[in-house]
């Protein structure tokens, strides 16, 4: 068996470009598959309304509120939950930098996201849960996009791209992919030893 290669090409911020060498379409799949669905991120999951007085729907916000990115680096437990607050009234638009966290460790990436425009004696006041999940579940727990094919100097090599959507680095997202793939081989192998 051929060792698996990888070369990275470009490192920035939230992108990454690299070639996988000798490897197959299926394995190629597979790592954008799971750095897509199985990457374990923060997002907003249930808003509680105690005042919006605009002429949005609480539904709308709250929408818009799960797809704002969150800080996921560091160790996190499964269960874990971070609240947010808002609570605005001045007219204009509300931006993501008006959420209050109560964890400094587990904050809105970033601070130029509009959630809502208030108009003249218009209010909102909300708290918000955010908590743990993957792509898999919601889109709001996508932590990015990879994509790939061939390279064209060579067919047997994958060119990717991976896009992180800042709630991980890139190289986090396809860490995590390379241990979820491994952890899903082994549980496999182990249920086929007892077969």
């Amino acid at each position: 068996m051929i060792p698996l290669k990888i070369e990275v090409l470009n490192s920035k911020g939230n992108e990454m470009e690299f070639v996988l060498k000798d490897a197959t379409v299926g394995f190629a799949n597979a790592i954008r598959r799971m750095g897509m669905s199985q990457v374990p991120v923060f997002a907003i999951d249930k808003v509680i309304f105690y005042e919006n007085s605009s002429g949005i729907f609480d539904e709308y916000i709250a929408n818009r509120l799960g797809l704002v990115p969150l800080t996921s680096e560091g160790s996190h437990k499964p269960d874990e939950e971070v609240l947010f607050t808002l609570d605005e009234s001045e007219l204009g638009v509300v931006y993501s930098k008006k959420l209050k966290t109560t964890d400094p460790k587990v904050k809105c990436v970033y601070d130029t996201i509009p959630i809502i425009k208030l108009g003249e004696n218009r209010e909102i006041r909300l708290e918000a849960k955010a908590r743990i999940g993957n792509g898999r579940e919601h889109a709001r727990f996508q932590a990015g996009i990879i994509s790939y094919g061939y390279d064209k100097n060579d067919k047997k090599n994958f060119r990717f791209r991976v896009e992180s959507f800042g709630q991980v680095s890139p190289r986090t997202m396809l860490l995590k992919a390379a241990g979820g793939l491994k952890e899903k081989c082994e549980e496999m192998s182990s249920q086929l030893k007892e077969v």
